[in-house]
């Protein structure tokens, strides 16, 4: 579309409803951390969830398998390392399909978290490390307590597995 002097233009805070979200809260100066996350939906379009144990902060709340990514680390090989570690599958890097991200600033860091679809794995998911896991269907995700960082994540997967 080609605009002119005479032709009015849509305001950069006026896409689609952004005025009517609160933005993110956008804090500088705190530390980045990078964590890499999965989506693994299997035939039945199910995605999988993980309850985060206790003793870790957030207890109780439901994620996306996945960890942090490690200095130098790619966030492919750093997601197909921790899939290993928590639920004792094996994932080839050409099953990782990017899918969206999360940029969410906590109290002490901000988190930066690229989302991976994973449609074909090697093994069956169990919890390694004591968390709970459920599968749960797309339109149902909104049901599970989920930290803040996650939540903005349902929609797009919502459209992706629909």
């Amino acid at each position: 579309m080609t605009t002119s002097a005479s032709t009015p233009t849509t305001a950069p805070d006026d896409c689609g409803g952004c005025r009517l979200a609160p933005g993110p809260r956008l804090v500088p100066g705190l530390p980045l951390v990078l964590v890499a996350a999965a989506v693994l939906a299997d035939a039945d379009g199910r995605v999988l969830l993980a309850q985060r144990p206790e003793g870790k902060s957030m207890a109780g709340l439901w994620e996306f398998p996945g960890g942090k990514v490690d200095p130098g680390e790619p966030p492919e090989l750093a997601l197909i390392r921790e899939l290993e570690e928590e639920l004792g599958i094996a994932v080839r890097p050409a099953c990782l399909l990017p899918l969206t991200f999360a940029s969410h600033a906590y109290e002490s860091f901000h988190l930066l978290m690229p989302v991976f679809l994973i449609r074909t794995w090697e093994g069956f998911p169990r919890g390694r490390e004591g968390q709970g896991l459920s599968w749960v269907k797309p339109n149902r995700l909104k049901d599970y307590p989920m930290p803040p960082a996650d939540l903005p994540l349902i929609a797009p997967i919502c459209d992706a597995l629909s």
